[in-house]
C-alpha cells in the first residue's frame, strides 16, 4: 500500500519535500509548491497542461 501511496506523492526536485497545495479560490489553477521555496507546479485545466518553476 505505501507504494502506491508513494506514487502519488508529488516531491520536490532538490529537497525532496512533500509539495503543499497554494489555495487560492479566484482561480481555477491548482498551484502546488515547495515549503523550503526552491520549487513551484501550476495545473492550468483549460490548456490541460502544468507548468513548473524553479525558485531560487
Amino acid at each position: 500500500m505505501n507504494i502506491l501511496k508513494n506514487l502519488f506523492i508529488e516531491k520536490c526536485p532538490k529537497c525532496k519535500d512533500t509539495l503543499v497545495n497554494k489555495p487560492n479560490t479566484l482561480t481555477t489553477q491548482i498551484i502546488k509548491f515547495c515549503p523550503n521555496g526552491h520549487y513551484e507546479k501550476e495545473f492550468h485545466p483549460a490548456l490541460e497542461s502544468y507548468i513548473e518553476k524553479h525558485l531560487t
